[in-house]
């Protein structure tokens, strides 16, 4: 313990200072506090009861940020990850018919998966094994599932009566107060205003009560009652369901997920850092987390983007994010003002976030187009058959056709031809 402390505080070494370190802990939890709000409604709409879900929310990013400042002595902060946590709610729950008890112990199983391939020589293997086409499509099918999910909050986009969707009813008071909301979010972001989702959450729960749109009865509730539900949330995996193809083709599609969304992730802040040597440390730290977001009651936790802010902000050790894990810790006395937050303030933020997962577009190779094709699949499929698991399948299922089609059968991979022939074999069992 004295020499992780040690460690810890020979800030010099790392061209950073006490007060530096601080100042980017406040950074990064103000950047990322929006999570708290957004994470809760979506394990909401899989049934944990909101205080429920906002206790689990919180007490996985405080365990999240301290494993990775104490352990990792970095300031990448660990908090549940959009669009792994639409895959649980809205893929797991709604598409698979898992319960969210069922899907919490996916997450955990999938977890102590990520954990095993985080600690051997796999993790190298997959890296290599899976082409960056299809990692970065799934990134960018993500981020269109997760603007279709805003879209759907703020009911601008409705089920059609004679389509698949169609544009819901602008005068409702709903869409009002999301148009008003989406308008300040998009000047905040452009802007780049400090702590602007935030910002937009507050502003948008104000836009919502003005048009008569938020409950505020669950502001009379104290501290103490706001925890009642969370006993029946904290541990409780069920594995009643574990023999089933289902469950283990959620447990596979979370873990392939997990796996390169990371990779990606932290591979991308160390560079940023300059601390490339401790991608190995990081990651293991961050499977470790995934686990135990699973025991906890939440979908699990990825290296968040905005851990850029931080770094940006002088962050250069443990102690960042220690402090943002302790600033979540702070947060549950604010509990009661999160359960109130309407849809109309969280949708313009999963659109926001949704359109810069985009951005991942720009590394596929498009002059191939049997690179081009299974990438297209998955961008496409994701949304459409609103299944972050099917999505992926048919991408890769499609990748090692194209390839032999083309001639090109020796650039894939046996790892990959492996994991196409479970998901095609996925397929097969359904249909009989």
């Amino acid at each position: 313990m004295k020499e992780k402390i040690k460690k810890l505080t020979n800030l010099s070494e790392k061209g950073t200072t006490m007060k530096q370190e601080i100042l980017a802990g406040f950074v990064s939890f103000f950047t990322i506090v929006y999570i708290i709000a957004v994470n809760s409604t979506i394990l909401a709409d899989a049934g944990i009861p909101i205080q429920a879900a906002v206790w689990a929310t919180i007490l996985t990013c405080v365990a999240g940020c301290l494993i990775m400042g104490i352990w990792g002595n970095l300031p990448l902060i660990l908090v549940p990850g959009m669009g792994v946590n639409a895959m649980f709610s809205y893929t797991f729950v709604h598409s698979m018919g898992l319960t969210w008890q069922e899907a919490l112990a996916v997450v955990f199983i999938a977890g102590l998966l990520f954990v095993i391939i985080a600690f051997t020589p796999l993790s190298d293997i997959l890296t290599t094994a899976i082409p960056s086409s299809l990692k970065d499509s799934i990134s960018v099918g993500l981020g269109l599932f997760l603007a279709l999910l805003g879209l759907e909050k703020s009911q601008l986009v409705v089920r059609g009566e004679h389509s698949l969707i169609s544009l819901g009813d602008i005068s409702s008071p709903t869409v009002l107060a999301f148009i008003l909301t989406l308008i300040l979010a998009v000047i905040l972001f452009l802007r780049n205003i400090p702590a602007n989702f935030l910002i937009t959450i507050f502003v948008g729960t104000i836009i919502a009560w003005m048009f008569g749109l938020v409950d505020m009865s669950s502001l009379k509730n104290g501290f103490g009652s706001s925890s009642g539900d969370y006993g029946s949330v904290f541990g409780a995996m069920s594995f009643g369901n574990i023999a089933s193809n289902t469950f283990w083709i959620a447990v596979f599609s979370l873990t392939m997920v997990l796996v390169f969304e990371n990779i990606g992730l932290i591979s991308g802040q160390l560079g940023q850092l300059n601390q490339n040597e401790k991608y190995g440390k990081a990651f293991r730290v961050t499977s470790i987390s995934a686990v135990l977001s699973g025991i906890f009651g939440s979908s699990p936790t990825v290296s968040t983007v905005e851990t850029a802010a931080g770094i940006t902000a002088g962050g250069r050790t443990g102690i960042t994010s220690i402090v943002t894990g302790l600033l979540f810790l702070l947060s549950i006395f604010f509990i009661p003002f999160v359960t109130i937050i309407p849809s109309s303030a969280i949708a313009p933020i999963l659109i926001i976030i949704g359109g810069l997962m985009l951005q991942n577009v720009k590394s596929i190779n498009f002059d191939d187009l049997s690179e081009v094709i299974p990438a297209f699949f998955i961008i496409i499929m994701i949304p459409f058959t609103y299944s972050i698991a099917d999505g992926i399948a048919f991408g890769f299922i499609a990748y090692p056709i194209a390839k032999l089609v083309v001639g090109k059968a020796s650039q894939v991979s046996i790892p990959l031809y492996i994991i196409s022939g479970l998901f095609l074999l996925n397929f097969i069992l359904h249909g009989v």
